[in-house]
């Protein structure tokens, strides 16, 4: 999905992709399932670890600078070598400089969502490198000219049968349909590309900058393949990534896999301390780490948003989005999708280019339910909203290229001044069934009327709406 599509003619497509929602449902289910059986049987205080982790997040963001500098220090003297980037175009540049200088055309490339976010795959493709996913799931998507549809399991969308078709087409295997048999498809793939590798890429789920190293997780063992095979391991790392100490990073991985899979640990953990040293025998010559910013700095000075700095990529606020179940993450047309990728991003990205995902929202709380890290993201949701319609003070990049409706922002702004004022709600109830003639009748060209009656039917307003209105519990006007 590479052109983006017109925002309706995306949601209409994938709301009518039957086995897409079919395949997620089944797998977003059990994720749940595994999820409450995890922390019921594992767990003695989930929510005093959640507070825990909140802490050392906010500690870790209130001190980035700190942390960052201190990081580059005690990475540098463990033999790392430590790279800066602002943007996007930095790091991909970085990256491809690196291969030029060793001489090398070809990464393969351990899971990484900021690989993703920076564009790599396609970068190194113009400038005539190839990079390579190993992650069975990234893996799958890229045979098939996809992007991911879920941070942690990005190839969720798929089933088996859709899988052995794509190896079949892609591979030139036989087409099966057993997991044991595509894996070993894959496998016997994937090893002869990791034959002779040179350049390995890795992501950072934590970096602990007391220690100078980064921690990696995983299941398949691939990525400690891109780690530790190569002569070079470029690991690329979102500077809010870095923790304070190693105790803090254990904290957050405690979180993260039962959020994440269900599991209570992940098969793999790696944590990287730096090359190898003189008398080992194996691990990269040199390991290179690039901390990149792409506006997270932007992010983290609005009193608004940088709650969402503190996101572990667990992917928990998707597994339990009941509109992500419905229209699945490609319909969001950007890196992050789900409840966290409405948030951070318009942040990231700019709400010019990002802000209509937040429509894909019904505010019901569940992902602020269930965020490891108690990122209140139906909040954060909420005042992007307000951000979007120009009615914010603090808004995320790109706000001010966002084109106003002047007929829909007039339309709101009267009907704020009736909901924020007792006597004229209530005359306004009492009246409102004087209009249904007018609704009804010319429903298909009324701001913000028009896009409702698109989609559902327009009810006829009852005579004495604003009695029953104010029999609802908790109502009160005053």
């Amino acid at each position: 999905m590479n052109a983006k599509m017109p925002h309706e003619q995306i949601v209409h497509l994938k709301l009518n992709d039957k086995q897409m929602q079919e395949n997620l449902v089944n797998a977003m289910h059990t994720l749940q399932t595994n999820r409450f059986k995890v922390i019921d049987a594992k767990f003695q205080d989930w929510q005093g670890l959640r507070s825990k982790a909140k802490q050392a997040k906010n500690n870790a963001l209130m001190s980035l600078k700190d942390r960052l500098l201190e990081f580059e220090k005690n990475a540098t003297a463990n033999g790392m070598i430590v790279h800066w980037a602002d943007t996007k175009e930095d790091a991909c540049e970085l990256i491809y400089e690196l291969m030029i200088e060793k001489n090398i055309t070809k990464v393969l490339k351990g899971k990484s969502m900021a690989s993703e976010e920076i564009g790599l795959n396609h970068y190194l493709e113009n400038k005539g490198m190839k990079a390579i996913e190993t992650d069975l799931g990234e893996l799958i998507l890229q045979l098939n000219d996809e992007a991911p549809v879920h941070i942690v399991v990005p190839a969720i969308h798929r089933n088996r049968y859709e899988i052995g078709k794509i190896f079949k087409e892609k591979l030139n295997s036989e087409l099966e349909s057993e997991p044991e048999k595509l894996n070993a498809i894959a496998r016997k793939h994937l090893r002869d590309e990791f034959e002779g590798l040179k350049l390995g890429l890795s992501g950072v789920n934590f970096a602990m900058s007391k220690e100078g190293a980064f921690w990696l997780i995983e299941n398949e063992g691939n990525g400690r393949m891109c780690t530790t095979a190569p002569d070079i391991h470029i690991a690329l790392c979102g500077i809010e990534k870095v923790m304070e100490t190693f105790e803090d990073a254990a904290t957050m991985v405690s979180l993260l896999t039962p959020s994440a899979t269900g599991q209570f640990i992940p098969t793999y953990n790696n944590i990287i301390t730096g090359p190898r040293k003189n008398g080992e025998l194996d691990g990269p010559k040199e390991v290179h780490v690039v901390l990149f910013n792409n506006n997270r700095t932007n992010m983290l000075s609005n009193e608004d948003y940088y709650e969402a700095l503190r996101c572990i990529r667990c992917g928990a606020c998707m597994n339990f989005c009941p509109v992500y179940d419905q229209i699945g993450g490609h319909t969001y047309q950007t890196t992050y999708p789900g409840p966290i990728g409405e948030v951070i991003s318009p942040n990231i990205f700019g709400i010019d280019h990002t802000g209509d995902i937040l429509t894909f929202c019904s505010l019901c709380g569940r992902c602020s339910e269930v965020c490891p890290v108690k990122i209140p993201l139906a909040d954060l949701i909420r005042k992007l909203r307000r951000d979007k319609v120009g009615q914010g003070d603090n808004p995320p990049i790109g706000a001010n290229l966002v084109h106003h409706n002047a007929m829909e922002a007039f339309t709101f702004a009267r009907f704020k001044n009736l909901a924020t004022n007792g006597n004229l709600w209530r005359f306004s109830l009492s009246k409102a069934h004087y209009f249904n003639s007018l609704l009804h009748n010319f429903k298909d060209s009324l701001p913000v009327i028009k896009n409702w009656s698109a989609f559902k039917e327009l009810p006829q307003i009852k005579k004495d709406l604003y009695k029953e209105v104010e029999k609802l519990e908790g109502v009160i006007y005053e």
